[in-house]
């Protein structure tokens, strides 16, 4: 099931390898001003958590569409990003550089950020820490998570797979034909299986683990995807009708 009518970007529903639902976004449209990838956390004039979809949907100007969205990374107790969050050239928190617990820290982790120009990547934390400090890298949004997925078209060196830790998961990868892949299985797999997914079925180069379990959201209208859940931040593709 599919949504074919735009050339830009479409999402669908596939049975193979397992089930998922992913959306897929051509790089180059985020160049033309009419749509925008955006990050979104706190309603508007407040440092409340948006949480949901819902949420974020009321607070959108209504000049705007939201195509699809889901969760952006890792949060605490207080729906605050555990990791470095940019939101429209403004860094809400820092670069998260720590060795730790749980799957933030299956190091290596990395960002999903894009430049002011819309120049989308994903970057191991190390390496884009270096890029920023030589001034190579200026994120206008960014959010980290971990563990990374797929790097340079290798699956991250610690998973197996023999694994039985399955659970529902969601990612993103910067892929070789020029899209941005945003993908939600929609049944419970391993982290080995999920960098397949990326590396294997979606062609991506690098890609980096959001969350998942009960973390795991999905907003896509066109494929009848709206998870009630709340999360922290939020990555979106928005139009612009105006």
């Amino acid at each position: 099931m599919s949504d074919n009518d735009n050339d830009n970007w479409s999402c669908q529903s596939q049975d193979t390898p397992f089930a998922y639902s992913a959306c897929s976004l051509k790089a180059e449209a985020l160049t033309n001003g009419r749509y925008s990838l955006q990050l979104f956390w706190q309603q508007p004039d407040s440092k409340q958590p948006l949480l949901t979809f819902d949420a974020l949907l009321a607070t959108l100007p209504a000049e705007q569409t939201l195509h699809f969205a889901m969760n952006a990374g890792m949060y605490n107790e207080k729906y605050a990003p555990i990791g470095y969050t940019v939101i429209d050239g403004k860094e809400k928190r820092a670069l998260n550089l720590k060795e730790g617990g749980g799957n933030f820290h299956l190091l290596p982790n990395g960002v999903l950020w894009w430049d002011k120009s819309g120049n989308v990547q994903i970057t191991e934390s190390q390496t884009l820490n270096e890029q920023i400090n030589n001034n190579e890298a200026q994120p206008w949004y960014a959010t980290q998570s971990g563990p990374m997925l797929v790097i340079d078209d290798e699956i991250h060196p610690q998973f197996n797979a023999d694994s039985n830790s399955i659970k529902l998961r969601n990612g993103v990868g910067v892929c070789r034909d020029g899209s941005i892949q945003f993908a939600n299985s929609d049944a419970p797999v391993t982290f080995y299986q999920f960098a397949s997914l990326f590396k294997d079925e979606l062609g991506c180069s690098n890609a980096l683990f959001l969350d998942g379990g009960i973390a795991s959201a999905l907003y896509a209208p066109s494929i009848d995807k709206h998870d009630k859940k709340e999360m922290g931040v939020m990555v979106g593709l928005v139009e612009n009708k105006d």
